[in-house]
């Protein structure tokens, strides 16, 4: 069982650390100084670990103990090299943590995995971490004390990890770094295994006995003793071996020991480690088998998309740039059409953004370019008289009307060419999107980049043509026969019948809005910016009646309800600096708005939202600002002192209102469908036709695929991890459980100090005796025997009655 967790280590150990980390392991962790190199050194037989003051363990050492005929060692960054000197084991070691740490005492969380093959160990698996330090030296960082717990706190909080804590006998349990970082991920110590070192260095007259008995701080895995090696043994080279007998000795001399002598000592902890490893890691298999079976199915994804292409084949590389630029038509299209693999759910995108300008952004644009309604009163009234010229005319001239219509017609361009920058800044923007999954080659991205970038702008300056070429043929013939157009006659007559059924649409059912007028427009949070002086935010709800707003989203406590009636909306101009997108409600009868305040400043998060929320707006009747005079023609800085040039003007005027809402819905109708036909299908079909063919006129194809060298080395690592993980699986698969030994039972530990008798107890309960039934059995080692059967004495037989 440990030899196939030594298999996986190997496996795994290409994979990156946190794989490793998911294997059953025991970390052995301990403070500086306090014997977890001796401990290591003594399963051994041999002096193979780096000694010194200080830190001395500066990275993971994962050392492996195979039972083997032979005595070597191997690492398994020098593959295939086999060390019989322990010394050059030690050398090799120091050698490759500077590699990576430096040689002023610098650490590292990459582990170096040794293993060792000797007659005289047990199959057995340990984490030798670095010692806990408290004072940075050296090169160290100021931090050093927190990078080697979180080091630690890596292995010992997975919960396939044990724990072998190790404490020197000098020092008081209650200040054990180890136990106390145990302590903290292990609460109920199921995961603890507690080693005492130096019980020969405690003073005269103490022991550990409290400690070992499992009595002071309790373990369920209870606590091993051990004598390690003093320094003066090791500079004198004393043997292991008769370091070992020496330990044996002395627990067999020491009246505090000798009772547990035979659960004491190296030997005894190498084979406790031995079964306890093995048990635990049978049970760990199932959920282990199991999770690397979830992490192999995000790798298999990323996988398949590797196992196509061979950077070194010709063939593959063609394939791989035909699948990419097909790969790329397809999502581009997806994002138009609204029918991408993942639906983003924070903001508008692809199709949805065009559409938002299609019909919300583009109208309203159109709605701001109406003209001051004084100056078009100043124009109209100016056109006319010049074309009487120095002659009084008494009919309404037909040329006045074609000229300001024209002239308004002309002002369509401004809006309309930036609804078509608008749209063509949106499919840069859609297009970049799609371009992320070019970016392992970047060669490919920026020739793709540039002729699509290239067509986008070439369609949009076509575009721009037809749209002026649209206009154009609006101004070329103003068609006063159309159904929708007033004409002269009715001309008049229209302005009353707008304002008398403006003014009977108020009046009917006074109190009951019609159900059409009830239709919730849009919701959302804006700031109140001006009424206090913290601003708030508020849950606003637009209807086509009115604009209300609660304190919050429930919608159950409303603040105010606005109606919409007279409301007019303008720009709050953005001060320097300022990251506010703000717009202003007033009434256009200069009347409060909200209490004493004449206009309500609301602030959106970005310009994004202001743009919808003025056009949810417009479509519920709040127009932009705008000055308007009355029917008398009060306001122009130039009154008109003629009857008939009055009538005249209000009659041009409403013909030119009556013409323009003709173009206005022509516009909006053709311009969409124009975007649509010469710039995003027309994209489309360059991105899914020609696009290739553009590619390969290039000339050097090969070239296109070459990948970065980020990418490069991430296509390694990720094929390097799905090998490690299917070789881990089937390591796994090939195990069988069946034949192994029965599993550590944890209560032994806890128990095995404890000397109750087996005798029943008696108690007596309201004065009669009653015997208790006997305890359930004590808990035993695998290699333990079962005491036998306590012979208790049962009660002697009543005597016979006597005769008479």
């Amino acid at each position: 069982m440990i030899s196939m967790i030594n298999r996986l280590q190997d496996a795994l150990g290409t994979a990156g650390l946190s794989y490793s980390l998911l294997l059953p392991q025991i970390a052995v962790v301990g403070g500086q100084s306090s014997g977890k190199s001796s401990v290591l050194e003594n399963f051994v037989g041999r002096d193979f670990l780096p000694r010194g003051t200080g830190i001395v363990t500066r990275r993971p050492l994962v050392l492996q103990l195979h039972h083997s005929d032979n005595e070597y060692g191997e690492f398994l960054h020098c593959r295939g090299k086999r060390f019989s000197d322990f010394d050059e084991i030690r050398q090799e070691i120091e050698a490759e943590t500077g590699r990576l740490t430096g040689n002023n005492k610098g650490i590292s969380p990459i582990p170096i995995n040794l293993r060792i093959f000797s007659p005289n160990v047990l199959n057995l698996t340990l984490v030798d971490l670095p010692g806990i330090t408290k004072v940075p030296v050296g090169d160290q960082p100021v931090d050093i004390e927190y990078q080697v717990r979180d080091m630690i706190m890596q292995y010992i909080s997975k919960e396939n990890c044990l724990i072998l804590a190790v404490t020197p006998a000098n020092m008081d349990l209650a200040n054990s770094d180890a136990l106390k970082l145990a302590k903290d991920v292990d609460p109920q110590g199921l995961r603890t295994i507690g080693v005492i070192t130096m019980l020969d260095l405690m003073d005269k007259g103490t022991d550990a006995r409290e400690i070992l008995e499992n009595r002071l701080l309790p373990l369920r895995r209870g606590y091993i003793g051990l004598v390690n090696r003093s320094q003066k043994d090791i500079d004198g080279k004393k043997d292991i071996k008769t370091a070992l007998q020496a330990e044996k000795k002395f627990f067999l001399s020491h009246p505090a020991y000798r009772h547990m002598c035979d659960r004491m000592g190296a030997p005894y902890l190498q084979k406790s480690l031995n079964q306890q490893l093995t048990n635990h890691i049978r049970d760990s298999l199932p959920a282990l088998y199991s999770h690397l079976q979830c992490l192999l199915v995000p790798v298999n994804k990323e996988v398949n998309t590797y196992k196509v292409y061979n950077p070194d084949d010709p063939i593959s590389r063609t394939k791989t740039l035909i699948k990419l630029v097909q790969q790329l038509g397809g999502d581009f299209e997806k994002l138009i059409e609204g029918s991408a693999d993942e639906v983003n759910t924070v903001h508008l995108s692809g199709g949805a953004r065009i559409n938002q300008i299609f019909h919300e952004r583009f109208p309203y644009q159109l709605h701001k370019m109406k003209c001051d309604e004084r100056k078009l009163r100043m124009e109209i009234a100016y056109a006319i008289r010049n074309i009487h010229g120095v002659r009084t005319g008494l009919f309404t001239p037909d040329m006045a009307f074609q000229a300001i219509v024209k002239k308004q017609i002309s002002k369509l361009k401004i809006p309309c060419f930036g609804f078509v920058d608008m749209v063509c800044k949106e499919l840069v923007t859609t297009i970049y999107e799609c371009f992320n999954k070019l970016s392992s080659f970047p060669k490919l991205r920026e020739e793709t980049e540039r002729l699509v970038t290239a067509e986008i702008r070439e369609q949009e300056s076509i575009c721009r043509d037809q749209i002026s070429l649209l206009i154009d043929m609006q101004l070329a013939y103003i068609n006063t026969k159309h159904e929708d157009f007033i004409g002269f006659t009715h001309a008049q007559s229209q302005c009353h019948r707008s304002d008398n059924k403006m003014v009977a649409g108020s009046g009917v059912q006074q109190g009951v809005a019609p159900p059409s007028r009830l239709i919730v427009i849009r919701k959302g949070w804006l700031t109140i910016n001006n009424v206090s002086i913290i601003a708030k935010d508020y849950w606003f709800i637009l209807t086509t009646e009115s604009l209300s707003w609660f304190k919050d989203n429930e919608e159950t406590e409303k603040r105010y309800m606005l109606p919409l009636d007279n409301l007019k909306v303008r720009d709050v101009e953005r001060g320097f600096m300022s990251s506010k997108f703000a717009f202003a409600l007033f009434h256009s009868e200069s009347r409060n708005v909200y209490k004493d305040y004449k206009f309500l400043e609301l602030v959106c998060n970005c310009q994004e939202e202001l743009d919808i929320w003025k056009s949810s707006l417009l479509r519920a009747g709040v127009y932009p600002e705008e000055v308007t005079v009355d029917a008398q023609g009060n306001g122009p800085s130039e009154n008109f002192t003629d009857p008939q040039l009055e009538r005249q003007v209000e009659t041009i005027r409403n013909l030119v209102d009556s013409y323009m809402g003709i173009i206005h819905k022509t516009v909006k109708d053709l311009m969409p469908k124009a975007i649509m036909h010469l710039m995003v299908n027309s994209v489309k079909e360059f991105i899914s036709s020609e696009l290739l063919a553009q590619l390969y006129a290039l000339g050097d194809c090969s070239a296109l695929m070459d990948e970065s060298p980020d990418q490069r080395q991430h296509r390694e690592q990720v094929l390097g991890k799905h090998a490690a993980l299917q070789a881990a699986i089937g390591i796994i698969s090939e195990i069988s459980t069946s034949g192994y030994a029965s599993p550590w039972d944890p209560s032994y530990a806890v128990t095995q100090h404890s000397s109750s008798s087996t005798l029943p107890k008696k108690s007596t309960t309201a004065g009669k005796s009653r015997t208790r039934g006997r305890a359930p059995p004590v808990p035993v080692h695998a290699n333990q025997r079962l005491p036998g059967p306590t012979c208790v004495p049962r009660r002697p037989a009543p005597a016979a009655p006597n005769a008479k």
